[in-house]
């Protein structure tokens, strides 16, 4: 990324010392007592209004926009200690005075509900939309120069000298003070989106904190004090401002652009523009920097997508060396590049370009507000406005669900890690209890059951972007389909303590939460297979097949392969998964490739094309336990019994090998298909199977065999068949244990009710045997 400054000189006649944007339109205010109005850049310019000559602004902050899109009032400081709120038609509407010597800061909390200000006398004050003081919230003996609210405008961030404070709302609740800084902080950020702080100050360097106090970055001495720091909407940028100086730095703290305007003076006020393209700066010397956000690059297998310049984007293909210019009417605002498709997004339209066409790309008009993200699924592509919330439309343009019905959105709070799509699902973190994750249908915009509940809050949610866990739905040669996990969509989910969980979307009641690894930056799914890549501080681990877990617990650890990356330093970030590389972003911004094996890829490529006996010859040609593995998960989860026998032996599941061979002996479909998902530990659907086929003493047997006494009897009584037998492995279960009496009253009674033979209860199970091997369709397995 690169900045395209611009110095707007001779509208204001003395410093500029507050600004604020308000949609496209900026506001700025300084000593020369005046408001102006700029528009496109300082090409058109106004005065907005001149409050009076004894009148020196400090300060400004606009309303929230309301769910029309649009603000209608902004706050203004000065330094006699007073307040004005101003409507955007230019009406000063009320005058607080507020404190003891200049206001330094004040700021609108998210929501818009409240107003908080500091001054030179050490206070901090919540104020009402109305004007009216609700609190003063820190009394300090030194002045408080900058604050900011927390995310969920529950507490407030304030400077005090070299330290930072955390003051929550309630009296009661706990308040954070760290030392921050060697000289005295000047500027301070909290950004809503991804809840980290950025502070600034006299000892010349800028820090990232996250919402703890904790260290994520301290950059490196500046030649000038820091005065201003600036977090982009969506959370992903942030700039700094100081004597001639306008720095533009990732959220990790290192630096994209740094531009040394000429004759500015100090920057000490800094604004985005709503849509995070444009940033200004309050300057020293009178005049108004203009900042524009370009080069936004974004990469797919081949292709590189790059903002040239405001209304423009050129599109390389590496592979073929072409190059292809788009050229829009409007302001370039956000762009992505995943599944075969760029969506490009203005200020009010969309446009959706497939990666073979570049000429004829498909258009739609935008809803009300600002597009602060996009993410792309195999079908579907999802915008989030900051008005009116998630719309998801298809790749030719039409709308599938606009808006999404989720619980507790705060749209002006989504960010990259608390929403992801599949081409079936959207999963969104609750915003109120960040321990929860709604789980939605994507075709009719409904809940999908239960929400997730997970017993620590979440920080990143990834879905599974193949076809599902089972990587395909049918069997392969002699195969019977309809695998255990092939309807599965995985979720994997890193909490606040950085362990990685799975658990299945398509649960019908309680989704349980599969533990995969500890200490994870983050998460990525393979572009095209179900296969999961986790980055941690000098370590990249790869799960072949995270869906074991629902075929054998004991396969889960041996597809897990961990590669050494110490040139990967510490707080790491994958970026993307792709064919056999895992790209990962580094704490100072380098990319960096890291390869993995390709071969896991192949076999779910096999397996998706039911070529079993290609996915043998490949591990027998890799002799790899992790890969057989897999293959062993994945063929036991469709039911190709040849190959799950193959693969368990090659891992010396020599337990597994002899299951397997018995359940080829049955002679029904239905049979095998019970004893496979009993295998991977789903009894009730092992259960359901059978009765829906009429196995009725197989039903009742396999619970006997789980030790399940009164749902097998249950079964019995209910179809008047095998009570005798349930009774009699009841007695032999009770004999093992040295003779114990019988203690359930309800087998006791029918003990002695229902006479007990053992030989004309093995003739009616030989029957039943009988029975099933004449019915039609009944054959061994082959």
């Amino acid at each position: 990324m690169k900045l395209k400054t611009a110095v707007v000189t001779g509208k204001h006649e003395d410093t500029v010392t507050a600004l604020g944007w308000c949609g496209p339109e900026l506001f700025t205010a300084a000593d020369d007592h005046a408001v102006v109005r700029w528009r496109d850049a300082g090409q058109e310019v106004s005065e907005f209004t001149n409050v009076g000559a004894d009148w020196y602004p400090t300060t400004l902050s606009w309303l929230p926009a309301g769910k029309k899109g649009q603000s209608d009032a902004f706050a203004v400081g000065s330094a006699d200690g007073k307040f004005r709120i101003i409507s955007r038609g230019g009406r000063i509407e009320k005058t607080v005075d507020a404190h003891r010597g200049a206001i330094t800061k004040l700021q609108w909390s998210n929501d818009g509900s409240a107003l908080v200000t500091a001054g030179e006398d050490g206070q901090v004050k919540i104020w009402s939309k109305a004007g009216m003081l609700r609190s003063t919230l820190v009394a300090a003996a030194l002045p408080v120069y900058s604050l900011a609210w927390s995310p969920g405008s529950d507490g407030v961030l304030h400077t005090l000298g070299k330290q930072l404070v955390i003051k929550p709302l309630q009296p009661t609740a706990k308040v954070e003070e760290w030392k921050a800084h060697e000289g005295l902080i000047l500027s301070v950020d909290w950004n809503r989106m991804n809840g980290l702080i950025v502070s600034g100050g006299e000892d010349r360097r800028y820090k990232v904190w996250d919402s703890y106090g904790r260290l994520l970055y301290a950059s490196g001495e500046h030649e000038y004090p820091v005065c201003s720091l600036k977090w982009c909407p969506d959370g992903s940028l942030f700039a700094m401002g100081g004597f001639n100086t306008l720095r533009l730095c990732d959220r990790a703290g290192w630096s994209h652009a740094l531009e040394k305007p000429e004759n500015t003076g100090s920057v000490y006020q800094l604004a985005w523009r709503d849509d995070g393209t444009q940033v200004a700066g309050a300057c020293a010397s009178g005049q108004v920097l203009f900042a524009d956000v370009l080069e936004q690059r974004v990469e797919w297998q081949g292709f590189e997508a790059i903002v040239v310049d405001e209304k423009s984007v050129t599109v390389r293909n590496v592979l073929q060396r072409t190059r292809e210019r788009l050229d829009f009417r409007d302001r370039v605002v956000r762009l992505s590049m995943a599944h075969g498709h760029l969506v490009v997004v203005t200020g009010t339209q969309g446009y959706i370009y497939t990666t073979r066409n570049w000429n004829t790309p498909t258009t739609f008009d935008l809803k009300e507000g600002t597009i602060t993200m996009i993410k792309q699924g195999p079908r579907h592509v999802v915008l989030c406005d900051s008005g009116t919330g998630l719309h998801v439309y298809q790749y030719d343009g039409r709308t599938v669900c606009s808006p999404m019905r989720v619980p507790n959105l705060r749209s002006d709070q989504l960010n990259e890690l608390s929403v992801t799509v599949s081409a079936d699902t959207l999963a969104v973190i609750d915003h109120r209890d960040a321990k929860t994750v709604h789980l939605l249908d994507i075709a009719s915009g409904k809940p999908m059951g239960k929400p997730i509940v997970h017993n620590v809050e979440v920080a990143e949610i990834q879905l599974d972007q193949s076809g599902g866990g089972g990587s395909g739905g049918g069997g392969g040669s002699g195969g019977e389909g309809g695998g255990s996990s092939a309807g599965l969509r995985l979720l994997a989910l890193v909490d606040k303590n950085r362990d990685v969980f799975l658990t299945s979307t398509r649960a019908a009641t309680h989704h349980t939460l599969h533990k995969l690894g500890t200490m994870a930056h983050s998460v990525r799914w393979h572009s095209s297979a179900s296969i999961l890549a986790a980055v941690s501080d000098g370590r990249l681990t790869v799960w072949s097949h995270p869906a074991a877990v629902y075929v054998d617990a004991e396969l889960l650890a041996a597809t897990r392969v961990e590669h050494a990356a110490p040139e990967l330093g510490k707080g790491p970030q994958l970026v993307a998964f792709d064919s056999a590389q895992c790209r990962v972003r580094r704490a100072d911004g380098a990319q960096l490739s890291v390869s993995v094996s390709p071969y896991p890829r192949m076999v779910h490529e096999y397996v998706g094309a039911h070529r079993w006996q290609d996915a043998v010859r490949l591990c027998r040609l890799v002799k790899d336990d992790a890969l057989w593995s897999c293959l062993a998960a994945l063929a036991a989860a469709q039911r190709e019994l040849n190959t799950a026998e193959i693969a368990f032996a090659a891992v010396e599941g020599v337990d597994k090998v002899e299951f397997i061979q018995g359940v080829k002996l049955l002679p029904t479909p239905e049979a095998r298909a019970a004893e496979m998902l009993l295998f991977c530990r789903r009894v009730d659907e092992a259960e359901a199977t059978l009765l829906q086929a009429g196995l009725i003493y197989r039903a009742v047997d396999l619970n006997c065999r789980l030790f399940r006494w009164s749902r097998a009897l249950d079964l019995a009584l209910k179809h008047k068949t095998h009570i005798d037998t349930v009774l009699q492995r009841r007695r032999n279960y009770l004999q093992g244990f040295g003779g114990r009496k019988e203690d359930n009253p309800k087998f006791a009674d029918l003990a002695r009710s229902v006479d007990i033979d053992d030989d004309q209860i093995e003739a009616k199970i030989e029957q039943e045997l009988e029975s099933e091997r004449s019915r039609p369709g009944a054959k061994p397995y082959a």
